[in-house]
């Protein structure tokens, strides 16, 4: 993680026309599912803070700055670690064992374009050592510490940097002093692998749930949605899914119908399922514009 271009920081219903208008037919019969609630399953899901999407009118410089990890977060309550949902995370005990007694938030990452292999090696129920050899811990945040985040990230480094473990690290954080030189860095986090930046009021104090003082900026937006139903397709994809229904954060619904490979097509994530879908911008009603299927969101 680069720092030489930043100043390091020290101390629905969708109707049926619009869906024949986009080539796509629902079966008339089809009756649309409640979604359904995405629970842990084996507890509640954990305090997380979590980020907004970065805004023009926003300055930069009251910010900290850090790049956004494609991981799978990972919350430390100093005895156990968890996945967001609250399901216990199985890592190795040589791992767990040099985690400080202090309440973590972070990322498990394998480094760029490794989502994969990283979301397959954290949740199986017996780990592999050579997997879990591989990954890192970054981590960004203490939660419940009473501090404004400027103290926090100061004392979490010292704190981490003590253990001289390579695999447990504080995410690098910096500041920008403006719009301009938040974009250069974004463009060359983007050129680098990374999918984008996470930035932090510097003066705001841990919260838990969706935070404007946390922010994420990425040349894609993503978000979650809810699988509501799987839209019959035309033409090519005759006899396979064209398209699933979604119902958005906000309770919207539409149609996505990119981003599939034929694989999906044939088998499609489950009604009830959560997808990730990026997109470019939004709709004068809110709904995301050329959204594009990335992933179905693993269970936890």
């Amino acid at each position: 993680m680069s720092t030489a271009d930043s100043t390091a920081f020290d101390p629905l219903m969708l109707g049926r026309r619009a869906l024949l208008h986009a080539g796509l037919v629902l079966p008339f019969a089809t009756v649309l599912p409640r979604p359904q609630a995405h629970a842990a399953t084996a507890t509640s899901s954990v305090d997380a803070m979590l980020a907004t999407p970065w805004q023009a009118r926003l300055h930069p410089a009251d910010y900290l700055v850090s790049e956004k990890l494609d991981g799978v977060r990972a919350l430390w309550d100093g005895s156990t670690l968890r996945f967001r949902s609250g399901r216990p995370i199985a890592a190795p005990a040589w791992f767990l064992a040099s985690l400080p007694a202090i309440s973590l938030d972070g990322e498990l990452w394998a480094g760029w374009r490794s989502f994969d292999a990283l979301s397959g090696a954290v949740r199986k129920d017996v780990p592999v050592d050579a997997e879990w050899r591989t990954l890192r811990y970054m981590v960004f945040d203490l939660p419940h510490d009473r501090r404004p985040f400027a103290q926090r990230a100061s004392y979490l480094a010292d704190l981490l940097a003590a253990t001289a473990q390579p695999w447990l690290q504080a995410v690098a954080q910096t500041t920008v002093p403006d719009a301009a030189a938040l974009q250069a860095r974004l463009k060359k986090v983007v050129a680098g692998g990374g999918e984008g930046l996470v930035l932090h009021r510097a003066d705001a104090l841990w919260m838990p749930g969706r935070s404007e003082a946390l922010r994420k900026l990425k040349v894609q937006s993503d978000e979650e949605g809810t699988v509501l139903a799987h839209v019959a397709g035309r033409g090519k994809y005759q006899g396979r899914m064209g398209a699933l229904l979604l119902q958005t954060p906000d309770g919207q619904r539409f149609a996505l119908g990119t981003g599939f490979s034929d694989a999906d097509r044939a088998n499609p994530p489950a009604v009830g399922s959560v997808v990730t879908y990026r997109y470019r911008d939004r709709t004068v009603t809110g709904l995301p514009k050329f959204a594009s299927f990335l992933r179905v969101r693993a269970a936890e």
